[in-house]
């Protein structure tokens, strides 16, 4: 039987995640955890849930519906005006409790939240990876892997059959031939795999406060695709005129300066996929953010690319739009004039950070 005090900390444990789920849009949008991230967890913050008590007051100083008095006046203590000044004071204040959560149960709330629907990978989806499974007892093997409870079980039977065990003094001491190790069967399994490429404008009109959304926005991309596949592999491309491959904390702190050709990193990308992701194995995700600049007459090229060299291996090819005080915001409009024909082509127009969390369903509400 379970114990009281494990049947409270399940039930805790049940309001904490019912009150992250509530919130979730403003952890998604705000992206509080980021900072919090472990390799597996995420410390997120969460109110204090106090438990409603009683508080007694002084013993005759009165209370509400006792004395005299008018109607709106204060009652209680410390209600009198004043400006606000005074000394510190020794009262303790509200807290904030940090609760870890996996990011499999993340997951799972975006999902449900968000009404995501589960991935089906396309085409030839898996690769088979060799995987050793200790399901077997064999006589031999290294001490390492000595089953202790089996050679027991082993040494007790041969005493018992043999005369040899005192049920006063029951003493067992195995021999060899008693000694049983766990033994392994090398299978083959299938192992679905996810490879994302992040692709974002780095030109002088791309601000932090934009970066800050594509790097809470992709959490949650990488939140969600982790819990479909075995394994995903990232790559991370920035440009402005030229596209440069980068690990993923000079993706999202680089800034420079120039013109825009957005060609360059549908060139970058399409490299990558040749080297490392052969479109039969992997299901091939692009995510690719701008303020919608480009030089005018890359345009074209742009189309060229994404038709040839990417839509034909990519599960999806989403294009984030960030607002910018400072782009023109007519790439968007270039890409529109595909959607029709290629339904793995999904744009969304993010304004600020309030719009992170409809541009999530946008991009992973298909499920492809």
């Amino acid at each position: 039987m379970s114990r009281a005090i494990d049947r409270d900390k399940k039930r805790f444990d049940q309001i904490v995640r019912g009150k992250i789920r509530k919130d979730l849009r403003k952890y998604v949008n705000h992206g509080e955890m980021l900072g919090r991230k472990g390799r597996e967890t995420v410390s997120i913050p969460v109110p204090n849930i106090d438990i409603p008590h009683f508080r007694h007051g002084q013993r005759g100083s009165g209370g509400t519906g006792q004395g005299e008095g008018e109607v709106g006046q204060p009652i209680g203590r410390g209600q009198d005006d004043g400006d606000g000044q005074g000394q510190a004071g020794s009262e303790p204040g509200a807290h904030i409790r940090e609760v870890e959560v996996s990011l499999e149960e993340l997951a799972e709330m975006l999902g449900e939240e968000l009404e995501l629907p589960a991935i089906e990978p396309k085409g030839k989806d898996t690769i088979k990876s060799k995987k050793d499974k200790y399901n077997t007892i064999g006589r031999t093997g290294p001490n390492s892997l000595r089953h202790f409870k089996r050679t027991y079980k082993e040494a007790l039977k041969r005493q018992i059959a043999s005369g040899q065990y005192n049920k006063e003094r029951p003493i067992i001491i195995p021999g060899k031939e008693d000694e049983r190790f766990r033994s392994w069967k090398t299978v083959m399994e299938p192992q679905a795999n996810a490879a994302i490429i992040y692709m974002m404008d780095v030109s002088g009109s791309m601000t932090d406060d934009q970066k800050e959304i594509v790097r809470i926005e992709s959490f949650w991309i990488d939140t969600w695709l982790r819990s479909q596949y075995d394994g995903v592999e990232r790559r991370y491309v920035v440009h402005d005129a030229v596209a440069h491959e980068v690990d993923e904390d000079t993706f999202y702190r680089i800034r420079e300066s120039g013109g825009t050709r957005i060609s360059s990193a549908y060139k970058k990308a399409s490299q990558i996929v040749s080297r490392d992701f052969p479109p039969h194995d992997w299901n091939l995700y692009c995510f690719q953010f701008s303020d919608g600049d480009n030089w005018g007459e890359d345009n074209r090229d742009c189309l060229k690319l994404l038709i040839e060299g990417l839509l034909p291996h990519c599960n999806l090819f989403c294009y984030g739009q960030v607002d910018s005080p400072y782009g023109s915001g007519d790439f968007i409009r270039e890409l529109s004039k595909l959607t029709d024909e290629h339904e793995n082509l999904v744009l969304s127009e993010i304004e600020s950070k309030e719009g992170i969390y409809d541009s999530i369903k946008t991009f992973l509400g298909k499920g492809r």
